[in-house]
């Protein structure tokens, strides 16, 4: 139970607020596939005193002094990472990025030239902002191209990738999605990747845990550079990491500092070498199995309700719905769920025109996975959704099943 004893004294009104959005998560059900709960050790980890030291600069080449511990610490979490993933000397790591995006951002920064051709995956198509996205930076300064879902399959057409790089020869191809349902081919990217003479980059920031149990295809024997956030599947602290091939990463280690990042937060990258220590034991492999577990009863049960799942179910710790046959919006969804306290984010689906007002909804199951939820639960919540969206029973009566599920498995925060 974390007290807050000195913030409640100092603060009383941002003690409260801290306590109420305590009590939020301690009584809903998180269906966010990019969000998790971390364990208190991770918290207990962000509150060191580690957050006081400036340190610019990489291990042993720093603009400031005092920082031999700090070596130690960001030195741990570089180990502990490429241990997590079986990797080699061939492979370098960088622990500082802030986020995901920064980190995308870093990579682009070290490689490219502004108006090379990135080669992403589209928004409504499972990708990221920093994939190319029009409105993002990264297709701003980059010529981004695109590659789509196929409408009849609603999965990816590697050989429209193939086709696409052909044209285009693009710098990057980027690989991974954060609303795919489905396992990515890295295998095949990268052989695209290669013949059109391509830098490949994965970004695995919603699947990294999945890939760590062998739940998931690895990207690092087809792949240049991957990047990844340390939350989601990974379940640590909001920070990034980047792995990168020897003969590219004082490419990368530069644009990450000094090129677009000061000084790192040496409190998060604690965390990330604690969260590496965790990914690598037996209890977190296990969890990441009953996840996929979850996700595929989940998709399972909702199909038996009539729901449309893009791609007819999944293959990961993601479900994308199509609302379209159930005449209501992603929107409108994701406001009735949130009521009966059931948190699941609208999203686009393949011919989506307007992303702030999607035809989908998007769920996961990390964060309930990591509560101690199981195949059991996940009946229930199946259940939960058809009676909202298909029955539109009223938002309070589910709710009281909602806390009642949330009572059995509490949070120990």
């Amino acid at each position: 139970m974390l007290k807050l004893l000195n913030l409640k004294k100092e603060d009383k009104e941002l003690y409260q607020l801290i306590k109420k959005e305590i009590e939020r998560q301690k009584f809903n059900l998180d269906l966010i596939p990019s969000e998790s709960l971390v364990p208190v050790s991770i918290l207990e980890t962000l509150a060191t005193p580690l957050t006081n030291k400036y340190s610019e600069g990489y291990p042993f080449k720093r603009y400031y002094p005092g920082t031999e511990i700090i070596d130690k610490i960001e030195i741990l979490a570089q180990k502990r990472a490429k241990n997590a993933f079986n990797l080699n000397s061939n492979w370098e790591v960088n622990v500082q990025p802030y986020s995901g995006s920064p980190a995308n951002i870093a990579v682009y920064f070290g490689l490219l030239n502004p108006g090379d051709v990135i080669l992403g995956p589209a928004l409504t198509s499972g990708g990221h902002l920093t994939h190319g996205a029009k409105v993002n930076f990264s297709g701003k300064i980059y010529h981004a191209i695109y590659y789509e879902i196929d409408p009849k399959t609603e999965k990816f057409n590697y050989t429209q990738i193939s086709e696409l790089a052909k044209i285009y020869r693009p710098k990057i191809i980027v690989s991974g999605t954060t609303a795919y349902p489905r396992e990515i081919d890295f295998k095949k990217i990268g052989k695209i990747a290669k013949k059109v003479g391509a830098y490949h980059l994965a970004d695995i920031s919603h699947i990294a845990g999945l890939i760590i149990a062998k739940k998931h295809q690895s990207p690092f024997e087809f792949t240049d550079i991957v990047t990844t956030t340390t939350h989601k599947t990974l379940n640590g602290p909001r920070g990034a990491v980047i792995f990168s091939k020897k003969e590219i990463s004082q490419k990368i280690n530069k644009a990450v500092f000094p090129g677009i990042q000061g000084g790192p937060h040496q409190n998060t990258i604690a965390s990330i070498a604690l969260t590496f220590k965790i990914a690598q034991t037996k209890k977190f492999k296990k969890t990441q199995t009953q996840i996929v577990k979850n996700a595929k009863i989940l998709a399972k049960e909702l199909k038996k309700y009539k729901f449309h799942l893009v791609s007819g179910g999944t293959d990961n710790h993601l479900i994308l719905i199509n609302l379209k046959n159930k005449k209501i919006s992603g929107k409108e969804a994701e406001t009735i769920l949130e009521k009966s306290g059931i948190l699941a984010n609208r999203n686009t689906i393949p011919g989506d025109q307007k992303p702030f007002s999607p035809s989908g909804i998007r769920l996961g199951t990390p964060s309930i996975t990591f509560r101690g939820l199981k195949e059991k639960e996940m009946i229930k919540i199946a259940n939960f959704l058809y009676q909202l969206i298909e029955k539109r029973q009223p938002p309070q009566k589910i709710k009281k099943e909602v806390l009642t599920l949330c009572k059995k498995f509490p949070l120990n925060y």
